[in-house]
């Protein structure tokens, strides 16, 4: 049985660490008063006050003036994952400085565009996006529609295979790197998709769906693999948390990476033990 094959997805690194600190602390300064005898005031208290404390606020001699305009705070930068965020990306697309559907995330793409844009605008090239550069973008653009929000699918769809027009099938195309299920030619949704490496190339060919597991758990690498649609010796279409945070800059182990979680769960449902699978250039 090709169970343990199936494993070799989508292996999602994490770690963790832990750290400690010890505190120290100062001893309080012994008293200069001798042992037994009280501490008096002053006799004669000065009338004047010091230098020091002729002003609420006196200058400090290792504190320069602060000169030029301080930075803006930044409304969003790279790990911020908001609604905001999601708007943000679907106004840089209208201008073509983002050329992806809105995830909602602020990575190392949206950041690299951000800073296309301030510059196409003049604007400090920080990539983060402050009140200045949001309000810039706000007006050049218009209000996105909820299909510029959530589209339904990133890439482009390819030109289906032949193989996929009829009969109910999972048409996964590496060329537009999206599956496509369609029923008797027509497409009735879409999704993006990611493949395995170099050296753990995904299989081409037509394949069935030989097995389906909602929640399973990889036997190589023993992380999850939910909505699991095996179809070739140990290979399946399954979400991929990975893919769903790093995009294209990984890779998985053959197996074919979904990163929309609700649009998987759908799929999943619909798709039956024995639909065709075919995976193309």
């Amino acid at each position: 049985m090709a169970v343990a094959l199936a494993a070799g997805c989508t292996p999602d690194a994490s770690g963790a660490g832990t750290g400690t600190g010890t505190g120290t602390g100062t001893a309080p300064a012994p008293s200069s008063t001798a042992p037994g005898t009280a501490a008096t005031p002053d006799s004669t208290p000065s009338s004047t006050p010091s230098a020091s404390s002729t002003d609420d606020k006196p200058p400090s001699p290792s504190a320069p003036p602060t000169t030029g305009t301080p930075a803006s705070k930044p409304l969003m930068g790279e790990g911020t994952e908001t609604e905001q965020v999601r708007e943000l990306q679907a106004r840089l697309r209208q201008l073509d400085f983002f050329d992806r559907a809105p995830t909602g995330f602020y990575g190392t793409m949206t950041a690299a565009s951000v800073r296309k844009f301030q510059a196409h605008r003049g604007l400090p090239k920080t990539g983060s996006v402050d009140k200045k550069t949001w309000q810039t973008l706000l007006s050049v653009t218009r209000k996105p529609t909820a299909d510029e929000l959530k589209p339904s699918t990133t890439n482009k769809l390819d030109t289906p295979d032949p193989r996929c027009m009829t009969g109910r099938v999972m048409c996964i195309s590496k060329e537009s790197r999206t599956l496509a299920w369609m029923i008797d030619g027509r497409v009735v949704s879409s999704m993006d998709v990611r493949f395995g490496s170099e050296n753990t190339p995904t299989r081409e060919g037509l394949f069935k769906v030989e097995w389906k597991a909602k929640d399973w758990t990889s036997t190589i690498y023993h992380t999850p693999m939910p909505y699991a649609m095996f179809f070739s010796r140990g290979q399946a279409v399954h979400y991929s948390a990975d893919f769903a945070a790093r995009g294209y800059a990984g890779a998985s182990h053959g197996c074919v990476n979904v990163r929309d979680r609700t649009k998987l769960s759908a799929l999943f449902d619909q798709v039956k033990v024995g639909d065709k699978v075919v995976v193309y250039w």
